[in-house]
């Protein structure tokens, strides 16, 4: 009787050794399945969510309401959100101005008079002719990977009467580090059936939203959200928190950034005791390089080739035209680095980039 306890007791403990070893099994090959930078598409959810070793990176969505695709939200490595809130997911503290900045983004303010930049469901509906809709028309590929992941779409440019004027195709790269994270965008832009002009404007043309804490101090009144999402005008910011500062690679530091040409612009601060650093790259292939850069302190972080009349206070007109089936290409990277940032770090995405790493 002893014996066949002793055996069942045995028994009973290889079963459950073979039940630990198939437990962690099981665990490594999900972990195993979570490395690396997944993309994932859900076209009835209009967005494509990526993640980075299982942990939530951001988005592609396209939303109605805001009338243009967007990368929404933005995290660093650490998870911290970068970008804000509003009009998506407004948070308390934040700023309730330009509802049609969110996330991350590619548009233009003068589009053959068809202004796509300022374009949401904020425009009143006797507005809304002089407003451009960029639309989602289909995803084209996912690719996901141990180093990167990729995300291929085509997007329309249409005038208020719902044409056609121009047909993007976009490549975004997603890669990542220890302590960083990288976007890179290729936006492949052909003219249809008529000749397409981006009238000087200086509303252009890759642009970012950023989080409160990454905006530059100011004494300016603004209206903010406050816990309960209701919105409240204050006659002077509350710069507790605080800390964005603009630099770009031509040595510029704060408001002295915007309107002034460069091959980089980063925004540093800190949101709670985590140091980010936010850098957007030009390169080099782009019409317009260097580009003029559209960075404002409230927030508002973008590249914009285009809009030279007005940055050059009348000294230079671009006026950027496509004829008929003609295309052009832009290519744009943003890295989010949780930390410090040295020049060589600056450098060596300068390098990457552009091509010309050994």
């Amino acid at each position: 009787m002893h014996r066949l306890q002793a055996a069942g007791g045995r028994v009973l403990a290889c079963l459950a050794v073979i039940a630990l070893c198939g437990s962690l099994h099981i665990n490594a090959q999900s972990k195993s399945a979570e490395a690396g930078v997944r993309v994932v598409a859900d076209a009835a959810a209009h967005r494509v969510d990526v993640f980075v070793d299982g942990q939530s990176f951001t988005a592609y969505i396209w939303p109605e309401s805001i009338k243009k695709p967007v990368l929404y939200p933005l995290r660093t490595a650490a998870g911290t959100l970068v970008t804000r809130g509003y009009p998506l997911e407004p948070r308390p503290g934040e700023r309730t101005d330009h509802p049609h900045q969110v996330g991350l983004w590619f548009n233009y303010g003068d589009v053959n008079g068809f202004d796509f930049w300022n374009n949401s469901d904020a425009i009143k509906p006797e507005e809304r002719r002089h407003y451009g809709t960029i639309r989602h028309a289909r995803i084209k590929r996912v690719a996901s990977g141990k180093e990167r992941g990729e995300l291929e779409v085509e997007t329309q440019w249409l005038a208020p009467d719902g044409q056609p004027l121009l047909r993007e195709e976009t490549l975004f790269i997603f890669s990542a580090g220890a302590n960083r994270r990288i976007i890179d965008r290729v936006t492949k832009i052909t003219a249809l059936d008529q000749r397409v002009v981006f009238n000087d404007n200086k509303e252009g043309l890759f642009g970012l939203r950023v989080a409160h804490q990454l905006e530059q101090p100011s004494n300016e009144p603004a209206a903010f959200t406050d816990a309960s999402g209701k919105t409240t005008v204050v006659p002077r910011m509350n710069n507790a928190g605080v800390s964005g500062e603009y630099h770009s690679s031509e040595g510029k530091t704060g408001d002295a950034v915007w309107g002034t040409r460069g091959r980089w612009v980063s925004l540093t601060g800190k949101i709670g005791e985590e140091k980010i650093a936010l850098v957007m790259f030009d390169h080099p292939q782009n019409p317009g390089y260097p580009t003029y850069w559209h960075a404002r302190g409230y927030g508002l972080f973008a590249a914009n080739p285009l809009g030279q009349k007005v940055f050059s206070n009348g000294k230079q007109e671009l006026k950027f035209t496509l004829q008929p089936g003609q295309s052009a290409t832009f290519r744009y990277r943003l890295l989010i680095l949780s930390g410090d940032i040295t020049p060589a770090m600056v450098q060596s995405q300068v390098e990457q980039f552009s091509g010309k790493e050994n």
